[in-house]
C-alpha cells in the first residue's frame, strides 16, 4: 500500500496510526500542502478532492476520506478491532470521532483558514477562528468521556477515537490552544507511550525536516 499525506495533516496521522496499530506495511508519498502539491494533476487524478490522505491499495484502487479508510482497514484486517463489536458501544465511538473529524477538523483546517484570510479577516482573527472551533469541540469530547473508564478513550485499548484524538491535540498546540482537558490529555499520554502512536507523530516522519 502507499499512503499519500503530509506530515502535519491529522488527516494523514490518523491514518500512520491506524496502520501502525494493524501492522500493516506501506511505502509514503508525501505532499506539500501550502505549496498547493496536492492540487497537481497527478494527485488529483487519485482523490478529486485535492485532500489528503489517499491510500494507493496493493490489489488497486484508492481510497480517500480518513474514517472511511479507517474503517476499511477494520474490516479487511480485523485484529486489532478499532472499534468495539457492541453495536451501541460502536455508535459511541463513531460519534467521537466524528465530533473531531466532522465538526472540528474541516473548519480549521488550512483550506477554511485561507478562505477566511481571503475575506479580509487578520492573522490573529484566523487563529482566533481556530482556537475557538477547537475549543468548544474538545468541550464536547472531553464530556463525552467522562463516564468512560479505561486508559483510552473508550476501555483499555486504543481505537477509532484515539486515533482520531490525538492528532487533534497536536493540531491544538500548533494553534496555541491552552490545553485544560485532563482526560482527553490523559488518554494523549496512554497512547504517546505505544510506539504506534508516537511513531506516527509528524515531527518524526521523513518529509518534516522538507
Amino acid at each position: 500500500m502507499r499512503l499519500h499525506g503530509f506530515f502535519r495533516s491529522s488527516a494523514s496521522y490518523r491514518l500512520r496510526i491506524a496502520l501502525n496499530l494493524k501492522g500493516l506495511a506501506h511505502d509514503s508519498a508525501y505532499y506539500r500542502l501550502r505549496a498547493g502539491e496536492q492540487r497537481a494533476p497527478a494527485y488529483l487524478a487519485l482523490n478529486p478532492q485535492g485532500l489528503v490522505p489517499a491510500l494507493e491499495l496493493d490489489e488497486g484502487g484508492v481510497l480517500t476520506q480518513s474514517l472511511a479508510i479507517c474503517e476499511y482497514l477494520d474490516e479487511v484486517c480485523p485484529d486489532p478491532a478499532l472499534l468495539p463489536a457492541d453495536p451501541l458501544a460502536r455508535a459511541k465511538v463513531r460519534a467521537f470521532a466524528q465530533v473531531i473529524a466532522c465538526d472540528i477538523h474541516p473548519i480549521q483546517n488550512l483550506k477554511i483558514l485561507r478562505r477566511l484570510a481571503g475575506l479580509g479577516l487578520s492573522e490573529e482573527q484566523v487563529n482566533d477562528w481556530a482556537v475557538t472551533t477547537i475549543e468548544e469541540g474538545f468541550d464536547a469530547c472531553e464530556t463525552l468521556l467522562a463516564e468512560q473508564d479505561g486508559r483510552f478513550c473508550f476501555g483499555d485499548t486504543p481505537g477509532l477515537a484515539d486515533i482520531c484524538l490525538v492528532p487533534q491535540l497536536s493540531n491544538a498546540r500548533r494553534f496555541g490552544v491552552d490545553l485544560r482537558w485532563p482526560r482527553l490529555q490523559a488518554v494523549e499520554a496512554a497512547c504517546m507511550a505505544l510506539d504506534a502512536f508516537a511513531s506516527a507523530a509528524p515531527e518524526v516522519q521523513p518529509d518534516a525536516a522538507g
